[in-house]
């Protein structure tokens, strides 16, 4: 290929493409050019194995990106292949994320903690970190050095020291026992979260220095496990950057011609001047969560996006969760177009729910609502097109539900992902609408906005779900006192407002504990 010519010999990370520019696989390298090269050799598509095969013969185009070093690469790797989700990828496919250092200042003697969830909650963060072994070594020489505790209660006391050894062995400066002050401990913390950020040349230079006189002495132990200690601190140490997408945009969008040329290619009677998008998110069996977002003339209309949480269906079950929630959504309109001009004007039974909906949006566009003197809700009116993520079997219960409803003439149509298929009610045969066009592109931008809204809500949920397992964190806190605490109180909201004399009415939870958790809750917001 041509394109190979320009790529540099250079680390950094390369995004493999198939004909309809879906994003198939994303990998790392230390040499892009060639590892890029090595795909489209004859010898490599002659002898790799089924799955490699596979995905050369898909590659239509590629893309680079070039970064500094390997662990900048593979942090990029991973939050590409979380965006894209690629089908050749297995790796980094799930909602696990690289490690981060944290530190919160406000509690009594702050300690390094690892997570994996940045949080708004006053704490400093460190990171992310690409190599978790290297890190964690890095943490416990940075005790060992600086003098940090590494003990999990919040506030140690004496009883605490009774059963630690690390003061004994010089590994810790025994705050707990009062051998140093607080100003003295945060200082020696902050010179630790100094060296986190990388201002850690001249202790770096010393701990060479002191293993090549190791070396010389044949001390040989001593210097393979400074020389170990030095990998490890240049592993964690070497700086990374936050990435931003390169290349050329794409055409001028003109949202006016993309619905007029879709309204074409779907032969519609009238352009899908309001569009309405379904999407399901069910990354588990907890918490599954439905987007609609709504596009009026080409773009988005955010003020009449809408969420759900899925509540008839049990399980991973992408055809009833849009089924229900396509009920819940029209059926809600036609009762609350009812409502807003009243009975009279849904007393026809002549007239199907459809035909009703669109004299009435007629009627107030020509002339508005008589005042009443009862403040009415703004009135929404069914769209021109619905848009349902996924293939046959989603379109399917999205034409039964609405039959149901009578709204059997709204169009509807389905945008199978992988070859971006549109399928049609009544037609076994997918529509496959050239990729270049503007019609293609306001599906796909109006797919992937539904796609974003639902993932954040999931994401939302999850947020929700971890800050009531922020007890999980408090010292002190098992299970059956969470239990307790959170039935009493019913959420981690109403917990922070009680006061340690009202956490301590509850059976198992004394007073001096009650303290701890009311301080903990205070500090970790």
């Amino acid at each position: 290929m041509k394109q190979l010519q320009t790529v540099p010999h250079k680390p950094g990370v390369y995004l493999h493409k198939d004909r309809l520019g879906s994003v198939i696989y994303v990998g790392k390298a230390r040499d892009l050019r060639k590892r890029l090269a090595s795909y489209f050799t004859p010898s490599r598509q002659r002898l790799a194995v089924h799955k490699t095969r596979a995905l050369i013969q898909s590659i239509w185009d590629f893309e680079y990106h070039e970064v500094r070093n390997e662990p900048e690469a593979l942090l990029l790797e991973g939050k590409l292949i979380k965006e894209y989700r690629p089908k050749y990828n297995v790796a980094f496919r799930d909602d696990k994320r690289f490690l981060l250092v944290k530190v919160h200042p406000e509690e009594p003697w702050p300690r390094f903690q690892l997570t994996r969830l940045k949080k708004d909650d006053g704490a400093r963060y460190f990171g992310p970190f690409a190599h978790s072994g290297a890190l964690r070594r890095t943490i416990s020489w940075l005790n060992r050095e600086f003098g940090l505790r590494a003990c999990r209660p919040m506030n140690p006391g004496e009883k605490d020291y009774q059963h630690c050894s690390n003061d004994i062995i010089k590994n810790c400066c025994a705050p707990c026992i009062g051998k140093v002050d607080r100003e003295e401990y945060l200082a020696k913390v902050e010179e630790a979260c100094l060296f986190l950020k990388g201002h850690s040349k001249d202790l770096l230079r010393s701990i060479e220095e002191e293993m090549q006189e190791a070396a010389a002495a044949l001390d040989f132990e001593r210097a393979a496990e400074l020389r170990d200690m030095v990998e490890n601190l240049k592993k964690t140490l070497r700086p990374t950057r936050q990435f931003r997408k390169k290349g050329v945009p794409g055409k001028a969008i003109n949202p006016e011609q993309d619905v007029k040329e879709l309204g074409e290619y779907l032969q519609m009677d009238r352009s899908p001047t309001v569009m309405e998008c379904f999407d399901i998110s069910n990354i588990s069996d907890n918490h599954i969560v439905a987007s609609m977002v709504r596009f009026r003339g080409g773009v988005s209309d955010n003020s009449n996006y809408r969420r759900y949480r899925i509540k008839t269906v049990k399980g991973q079950d992408d055809f009833a969760s849009m089924a229900e929630v396509i009920r819940r959504r029209y059926s809600r309109i036609l009762l609350e177009a009812r409502d807003h001009v009243g009975e009279e004007a849904a007393n026809d039974t002549q007239e199907n729910p459809l035909d009703s909906m669109r004299r009435i949006e007629q009627r107030l566009e020509e002339k508005e609502v008589e005042a009443t003197g009862k403040k009415r809700k703004p009135f929404v009116r069914l769209p021109d097109l619905v848009v349902v993520d996924g293939g046959k079997g989603q379109l399917s219960m999205a034409m039964k539900e609405l039959q149901r409803l009578g709204l059997h003439d709204l169009p509807v149509i389905g945008l199978a992902k992988q070859r971006e298929e549109v399928f049609r009610p009544g037609n076994p045969e997918p529509l496959l609408i050239p990729h270049d066009t503007g019609a293609l592109k306001l599906l796909q931008r109006i797919r992937d906005e539904a796609h974003r809204f639902a993932n954040g809500y999931h994401q939302l949920l999850m947020k929700r779900r971890v800050e009531e397992s922020i007890l999980d964190d408090c010292p002190g806190i098992s299970r059956n006192r969470k239990e307790k605490l959170l039935s009493r109180f019913g959420s981690v909201t109403r917990l922070r407002k009680a006061t340690a004399e009202q956490l301590s009415e509850i059976p198992g939870i004394p007073i001096n504990l009650a303290e701890d958790i009311v301080h903990f809750l205070k500090t970790h917001q």
